[in-house]
């Protein structure tokens, strides 16, 4: 038998193999549990694989990264796991800023390699953690009726476990999720002094108006996601109300302290903008650092490259300025009108 076949991980991007005489190799391993783990196993693998392709040498240029799994116990003594990702250059003496990225489980992807590109607003990890950042991706279960309460449970505590072990600096920890896991961070800061910084992407802010509202593009009521999908509340508004009020990050944004930045765009099919209207405004009104980006006629997922590459940026103003201590740009320090979009970016530091 010949094959040919690609392999990938987070330190090696795809390339093209072939393995043959795999009948001859299968009996000189007649012991191991499957052809499959004799071939794909690390301490084998070479002995029997030639690599056809190097579609990415330049990446030996660059300080990478490396993914590990990553266990420990929330608050309410479950286990947990997720990802560590670690710069290539890491040191053991050093503690690091940490930013948590989410969205329900996303261990699956411990060997998956990750480009450095402008993502749609996912956070780019491989860009951040070889600029000197952790990264932590924690697996999340959730209790119907309290998602919120639950993504606390495992986040928090996930960034707690990497403190306690003495990898992260305690004050600087950020957060970062998109949809789903903007939602999440809107939640979380309500919750906790822990985060630094945070970067919710169309977050619903208020289950209590979201609930009533459409998919823009699809016309879908939002009702089925609250009582029984994503949301988990497990009950129309009218029959658990508390719980409503209870996860939504509206009704506590008066006890918020971590600067927030929002992206929700104007073109959204999903999550109304609205919902990031709702939480930009209130926050406005507290006197919470807040500030909101909207890319006009953009998805619910930047679509155009042009605005992967400015939220990018943005990104990384934001987390280096409050995880790393380095100077703001203009828009985080005096803001930019929207009446000057596409004249003034406001992304040089003073």
């Amino acid at each position: 038998m010949n094959f040919i076949f690609t392999r990938e991980s987070f330190k090696s991007s795809p390339a093209l193999y072939y393995a043959g005489n795999l009948t001859e190799i299968d009996k000189k391993y007649l012991d191991a549990p499957a052809l499959s783990d004799t071939l794909f196993s690390t301490s084998n693998f070479r002995e029997f694989a030639t690599q056809l392709s190097d579609i990415n040498p330049q990446q030996k240029d660059y300080n990478w990264g490396t993914a590990e799994l990553y266990t420990w116990k929330t608050y309410n003594g479950k286990s947990a796991s997720g990802i560590v990702y670690k710069p290539e250059d890491y040191n053991p003496k050093k503690k690091y800023p940490l930013i948590c990225y989410f969205y329900e489980k996303l261990s699956d992807g411990l060997y998956n390699y990750q480009s450095p590109a402008p993502t749609p607003s996912r956070l780019n990890i491989p860009f951040f953690v070889s600029r000197g950042y952790i990264v932590l991706a924690p697996d999340i279960e959730y209790s119907n009726g309290h998602p919120g309460k639950s993504a606390y449970d495992y986040i928090a505590s996930g960034a707690r476990a990497l403190v306690k072990q003495g990898l992260v600096d305690s004050n600087k920890i950020g957060i970062q999720g998109q949809s789903w896991g903007g939602y999440q961070v809107a939640y979380l800061i309500t919750k906790t002094k822990l985060f630094k910084a945070a970067w919710a992407g169309a977050p619903v802010a208020n289950m209590t108006s979201a609930y009533g509202g459409i998919r823009w593009e699809s016309g879908l009521n939002r009702q089925f996601q609250y009582e029984k999908q994503q949301s988990r509340i497990g009950a129309t508004l009218w029959e658990k109300p508390q719980l409503y009020i209870e996860n939504s990050p509206l009704f506590h944004l008066p006890n918020v302290q971590t600067p927030l930045v929002i992206m929700h765009n104007d073109a959204d099919g999903a999550v109304p903008w609205y919902q990031g209207i709702e939480l930009f405004t209130g926050l406005r009104r507290l006197g919470k650092p807040v500030w909101m980006l909207n890319y006009n006629n953009e998805a619910h997922n930047l679509m155009e490259r042009r605005n992967r590459k400015d939220i990018q940026i943005r990104e990384q103003q934001f987390f280096d300025w409050q995880l790393k201590g380095e100077k703001p740009a203009r828009w985080l320090t005096d803001g930019v009108p929207a009446t000057e979009k596409g004249k003034d970016w406001g992304l040089e530091t003073e």
